[in-house]
């Protein structure tokens, strides 16, 4: 057996390199692969390894990271349109497996009602063992996915009321309601507390601290702390785990650095370990030991999986799906690993089940585990065909509406702003560089170290989520002609540029720079700025002038703004004149972007004060502006600027101006 902790490690690391391409080769889903693998390395099979210390803590870390991980990765958008059904099919993965449980054990073992729902409880609960599959296809926003993330937070919490029940009869010989009512009430204040500070602390945190590496350890540290709350006022720890990655969801972009540093520590690290250490706790051989031990096994097998898959049957045909989509469900509520093992070794413990029991349900998570696995991979697969050959669809209809970005910066302050802003503002299918423009006006050795700080700035954003950059520098005497030339130059749809900053009181809201831009390009540009990282925004308010619709622009900036608000998950709230928000609505049906829209109703200028007191600072407020000249462009919109000066000179700010012919 190995001991030394450097080939341990070694033996880890080469079964995660080596593992999935192996298991591949042979038809076998690497999570699958990874549980073999922990068999073959494990106590139980060669012995090479002992589930020490280390596998227990990357076991337990590996459980909580692939709920946080399942939770900040839905949109939130899918997920509010989805959450009803999630419950009912929760209800169903746990009432039909308990219902199937109590009966099965009673008529199967001849064991006591306590002991029946003890086993019962097993199989109402499950694990997303198999959601890696799911992330790996990027399938965790499609329906059948949202609906068995969602129900598997009501199954395990039901269950485990259910396991809580039966030790506490076992051990007073009384079930007393006023503790489940104590429980539930602890639960509320833990939702309460957390869902209310660590929005608030994480905001602050990201605030004054941009770099990814430190976002994602304050984000981990976080989930700990709710899982860690949880464990003390009596849940599970994976349920606080769940619960965190539902607050930060909003936080933490799904086309951010710090949801790739997400997604690539815990596939590459800590969910395989998780998986390992689940294989290391299984001993096949127990079932060649008698009959006993098969008869448990079959019948808990049997149970578990066909129960689970009547659920999702149920589901199916109650929400209409189709049969992907339930093979989707079945796959992500049929593996089982930390509820189920907790529940068979306080079974084990309290002398409520036996040894042989103890050994057939290790063996029917195995079994379990390949089974959803297998089942989900087949699933993704035929989803993921189906979607992309839509994707390639939208592609060729509207290839060349995709964004082609110029961001010109001189500040390094506020390159970082502008880099979030243009990133979110695109379509994931935009295969389009994204240039960085700096124009400088003379050989200032400062100016020139700043300018090109900002493009490195830009670069690195833009790098981080894999987003080709092109970096240009022009020297000109007018920065307003070479950024129109250079727009020409490249044929550029969006100039992305920070908002002026008045120097003096006879400086202009805008400046005379953006004043000129404005002028001299036809092109769609973007004014913005940003005290927040654009990503933390939740709401978003677009105010929109009266005959916005007929400027030629109107859908591009429509799906510009849409983009960034589907991209960040923040809810939108357009601000338009009646006739105007037909047209917004044909606009973003056209584009299907999925995202949270509210509307407010303007009847003249003067309401513009009113819809938009609810602004807070830490919202976006988004200005659809007008040349002058335009079909949209109005007096009323002069003194516009004063307005901005005068109330929202601490907000999150962009001003976007159409294209024009």
């Amino acid at each position: 057996m190995i001991t030394s902790p450097v080939s341990i490690f070694l033996l880890v690391l080469v079964i995660i390199l080596l593992g999935p391409v192996v298991f591949r080769r042979l038809r076998i889903p690497p999570v699958v692969g990874m549980i073999i693998a922990g068999i073959a390395v494990g106590p139980y099979g060669f012995g090479l390894l002992e589930r020490d210390a280390s596998f227990r803590i990357f076991g337990e870390v590996g459980i909580l990271y692939i709920m946080f991980q399942a939770a900040v990765e839905i949109d939130m958008f899918h997920l509010r349109q989805q959450y009803r059904r999630g419950v009912v099919f929760g209800l169903l993965s746990f009432t039909i497996p308990l219902i199937g449980g109590l009966l099965g054990s009673r008529w199967a073992f001849g064991v006591g009602w306590d002991t029946a729902l003890l086993i019962a409880s097993m199989y109402a609960s499950h694990t997303l063992v198999s959601y890696p599959v799911v992330s790996r296809f990027g399938l965790q926003n499609t329906r059948g996915a949202v609906i068995a993330v969602c129900g598997t937070i009501v199954a395990v919490m039901l269950a485990l009321l259910c396991l809580a029940a039966v030790v506490q009869t076992k051990l007073t010989g009384v079930f007393e309601v006023s503790a489940m009512m104590q429980l539930l009430l602890m639960t509320a204040i833990y939702c309460a507390v957390v869902g209310i500070i660590f929005p608030w602390v994480t905001r602050k945190f990201f605030l004054h601290n941009s770099d990814p590496v430190a976002q994602y350890i304050f984000i981990l540290a976080l989930v700990f702390i709710a899982s860690l709350l949880a464990q003390i006022i009596g849940l599970e720890a994976i349920l606080g785990a769940f619960y965190a990655g539902l607050v930060l969801n909003k936080m933490i972009p799904a086309r951010s650095a710090l949801m790739k540093n997400i997604r690539f520590l815990g596939d590459s690290i800590f969910i395989p370990y998780f998986l390992i250490g689940v294989g290391m706790l299984i001993n096949v051989g127990v079932i060649f030991r008698g009959w006993d031990v098969l008869w448990v096994v079959l019948n808990m097998t049997v149970v578990a999986l066909s129960t689970k898959w009547i659920a999702a049957f149920a589901a199916q045909r109650i929400f209409l799906l189709d049969r992907t989509e339930r093979l989707l469900m079945f796959g992500l509520s049929g593996g089982k690993a930390a509820a189920t093992i907790a529940a068979t070794m306080i079974g084990y413990k309290y002398g409520m089940l036996s040894e042989d029991f103890m050994n057939g349900a290790v063996v029917m998570i195995l079994i379990c585990c390949i089974v959803a696995s297998v089942v989900t991979e087949r699933a993704a697969k035929r989803l993921r065909i189906r979607l992309t050959q839509r994707d390639l669809d939208q592609e060729q209809v509207g290839e060349t509406e995709y964004a082609r970005q110029i961001v010109s910066v001189s500040n390094p302050i506020t390159a970082d702003g502008l880099a979030r802003v243009a990133l979110f503002m695109r379509s994931r299918l935009n295969h389009n560089p994204m240039r960085v423009l700096f124009v400088r006006t003379g050989d200032d050795r400062a100016t020139r170290a700043m300018g090109r700080e900002a493009q490195q700035i830009v670069a690195n954003a833009a790098e981080a989520m894999e987003v080709e950059v092109k970096q240009k520098e022009r020297f000109d005497i007018n920065v307003a002609n070479a950024m129109g030339n250079y727009m020409v130059e490249k044929e550029a749809t969006d100039l992305i540029i920070g908002m002026h900053r008045k120097a003096s009181i006879v400086d202009t809201f805008f400046g005379s720079l953006i004043e000129q831009i404005i002028q001299k390009t036809n092109r769609m540009i973007i004014i913005s700025r940003s005290f927040l990282p654009v990503d933390t925004v939740t709401r978003i308010c677009v105010v929109v002038p009266q005959k916005a619709e007929f400027e030629t622009g109107f859908h591009l900036w429509v799906t510009r703004v849409t983009t960034l608000a589907a991209n960040i998950e923040a809810v939108i709230t357009f601000v338009a004149f009646a006739e105007t928000v037909d047209y917004i609505r044909t606009a973003m049906h056209e584009d299907g972007i999925e995202v949270g829209v509210k509307w407010e109703l303007l009847d003249s200028y003067d309401d513009f004060i009113t819809k938009t007191a609810y602004v807070a600072p830490e919202d976006l407020l988004v200005i659809i502006g007008a040349r002058k000249g335009s079909i949209s462009a109005a007096p009323e919109l002069d003194q516009l600027p004063v307005y901005l000066q005068r109330n929202f000179s601490s907000h999150n700010l962009m001003m976007i101006y159409p294209r024009q012919f």
